[in-house]
């Protein structure tokens, strides 16, 4: 559904209801051409900060044992 600036903004309670019951997109438009577009919240669930890469770290051999590899570094 496309609507004209003006009439949104004289109607846009009305349309953000319709758009909730209806789940249909409406795209707001400015002497014809689409600026903006109202769509339906969409409650999803959130990735978790923590743990989301749980297992996909695998360890290559020993990690604590030194290298004796000298290398030197600019401070």
């Amino acid at each position: 559904m496309q609507i004209a600036a003006g009439k949104f903004k004289a109607e846009c309670l009305k349309l953000m209801d319709v758009v909730n019951q209806t789940k249909e997109d409406i795209i707001v438009t400015k002497h014809g051409k689409p600026v903006a577009k109202l769509v339906a919240f969409r409650n999803s669930e959130a990735t978790p900060v923590f743990g989301f890469l749980k297992g996909t770290i695998s360890k290559q051999g020993d990690i604590i044992s030194p290298i004796n590899e000298h290398w030197e570094a600019d401070a």
